[in-house]
């Protein structure tokens, strides 16, 4: 019984420095990726806990192996978008318009009833009340009911997002000249979005 309370605490502590390590993210903010390491470590835990004679080296491997691949994707997704849209996906706009975009909503398998429960939940009781909906990676949706408040992500990590410039009106040439007007390359942007008929810019140097 000793050893069992034993083996108990050090796995707590474990994967309590394991989490500290990953990062601090709420439930509800996990990625796929956090999900699945959560799922795994837990059940690792437990295999272990029932396991009486499993030596602790035996768990300790595993969750040291899992907090690895956990860290090495999340700076890689840093790095590239391409490999945070595989692992994180990508949001997607559920209601543009005040009208479904029944493609997107068909592409994640997202229901009609799992949309409207969420708009309730806002206290949004018609679709038409909304201009902008967005899907978000966690499964959160993202509600803007004053189309100019939406903010419209138009180069992430140096790369731009040709389907949003589309979204708002604008084309290639738009972009070209304004990139030239404020002196800097696209591939030197962190984060533009534009909003209120305004583009805001964060370029990679400004980041701390």
């Amino acid at each position: 019984m000793i050893l069992l309370i034993v083996k108990t605490i050090v796995l707590y502590i474990i994967i309590t420095v394991s989490y500290r390590i990953m990062g601090k993210k709420e439930i509800g903010e996990l990625s796929v990726v956090d999900f699945i390491v959560t799922i795994l470590m837990a059940e690792i835990a437990a295999l272990s806990i029932e396991e009486k004679n499993l030596p602790l080296l035996y768990t300790i491997t595993p969750i040291a192996t899992l907090v690895i691949i956990q860290k090495s994707l999340s700076y890689f997704s840093l790095k590239s978008s391409n490999i945070r849209n595989i692992v994180d996906g990508r949001p997607s706009v559920i209601i543009k318009g005040g009208k479904l975009v029944f493609s997107e909503m068909t592409k994640l398998k997202y229901s009609l009833d799992d949309l409207l429960s969420q708009l309730r939940e806002k206290g949004i009781e018609s679709i038409e009340k909304v201009d902008y909906a967005v899907l978000e990676n966690n499964g959160n949706l993202s509600i803007f009911q004053n189309v100019k408040d939406y903010p419209f992500p138009l180069i992430m990590d140096g790369e731009i997002d040709y389907n949003i410039l589309k979204e708002i009106g604008k084309d290639r040439k738009w972009l070209e000249k304004l990139l030239i007007s404020n002196k800097i390359d696209a591939s030197d942007i962190f984060y533009a979005f534009y909003r209120k008929n305004k583009t805001y810019i964060i370029k990679k140097t400004d980041l701390i």
